[in-house]
């Protein structure tokens, strides 16, 4: 249709006529006049419009089904992460607990050596660059953490800082083969260096070549200067193996770390070392041993006579018996005991009575 002078004049014939049948419409209310023109207008096209509802109601369906599917996948997942959630603690009230304890353990240790330290937690076990026994604890510069400082827990050693990123850092634990210690000897104080093995125990060479160690024996670390990367009297571990003594300058001993290096879970960074050497105030105290129970057994001069395991069977089988009875039983007894009767029962013994009987 072009757009001239008369198609707009049509146009606006036509909106005052729809407004004016509007009015008389609203007017009318119920006894509108265009309301016979409505049924029949609703009697033409309401089968069109059925059949278009028809048409287009599976659509609306599933453009509804989408829609509800996306809020009830929604809401699934919002209870499946609460359940998670449930189940995540209702079943680390066992690791909570033992986390608790390690770090009660840990700070009594710190207590011990005056250890100034920082708690973290290992969060990454083994680092990207090669076959180290590493692992990424979740502290670092901006907790005061700086490189070669030493990293225990409530066991002992657990390593040194090797490097230091802004909120976590890397720790070469003290079973790779590339850390060595200076270790010292509890009570005798013999000097050594401590090597990791991995899995297996720690190669202590001993500078005294005739140090006199045994299984048992236990060590601390000795120190260093300015107490990096290790601060003295953290306890290493106990001896388990002795190799004999060649000779040599040196003495080769194997030493089970207190820590087990494959159940980290809470350390603590040395980050102010202690004001004197602790030695081996850090060690824990050995178990005192049983008080062992003496039995002493006197033995009767009868049972010197008897075989042996015969001696308790006899003192046991003695009876006892009635000193009456003993009497009626024992005349010999009873005249050594009762001189008296003796004498009356026997009048040949006694010299008075002969004496009575001469004329």
């Amino acid at each position: 249709m072009r757009d001239t002078r008369e198609s707009r004049l049509l146009l606006v014939l036509l909106v005052a006529i729809a407004f004016a049948l509007i009015t008389v419409d609203i007017r009318g209310g119920q006894e509108s006049p265009v309301d016979g023109a409505r049924q029949a207008a609703a009697a033409v096209f309401g089968p069109v419009e059925n059949g278009v509802a028809a048409a287009v109601d599976p659509i609306g369906n599933a453009i509804g089904a989408v829609r509800d599917s996306g809020e009830r996948h929604t809401r699934i997942a919002a209870l499946e992460k609460e359940n998670a959630e449930l189940k995540a603690k209702l079943g680390s009230d066992d690791r909570n607990r033992n986390r608790l304890r390690e770090l009660d353990t840990m700070l009594k240790t710190a207590g011990a050596g005056q250890y100034g330290i920082k708690g973290a937690q290992v969060v990454a076990i083994g680092a990207a660059q090669g076959f180290s026994w590493t692992v990424t604890i979740d502290i670092g510069a901006r907790d005061g953490v700086k490189r070669d400082m030493t990293v225990l827990n409530g066991s002992g050693l657990v390593g040194r800082v090797t490097t230091v990123g802004p909120s976590t850092s890397t720790v070469l634990l003290a079973n790779d083969p590339d850390f060595t210690v200076g270790t010292r000897m509890e009570k005798t104080d013999e000097l050594g260096f401590a090597t990791g093995q991995g899995d297996r125990p720690f190669l202590v060479q001993l500078l005294n070549g005739k140090a006199k160690v045994k299984a048992g024996d236990r060590l601390v670390t000795f120190g260093s200067s300015g107490d990096k990367p290790f601060v003295p009297g953290v306890p290493v571990g106990e001896v388990v193996r002795v190799d004999p003594s060649g000779g040599g300058l040196t003495r080769n001993v194997y030493v089970r770390p207190y820590v087990g290096f494959t159940k980290l879970d809470i350390v603590g960074v040395v980050v102010q070392a202690p004001r004197s050497d602790p030695r081996d105030m850090v060690l824990p105290r050995k178990p005192e041993p049983a008080p062992t129970v003496t039995v002493t057994v006197t033995a009767e001069p009868g049972d010197a006579e008897k075989p042996a395991g015969q001696e308790a069977q006899g003192r046991a089988e003695k009876p006892i018996q009635d000193p009456a009875q003993n009497q009626a039983q024992d005349p010999a007894r009873n005249q050594a005991q009762d001189p008296a009767q003796n004498q009356a029962q026997n009048p040949a013994q006694d010299p008075n009575a002969q004496e009575d009987a001469t004329p």
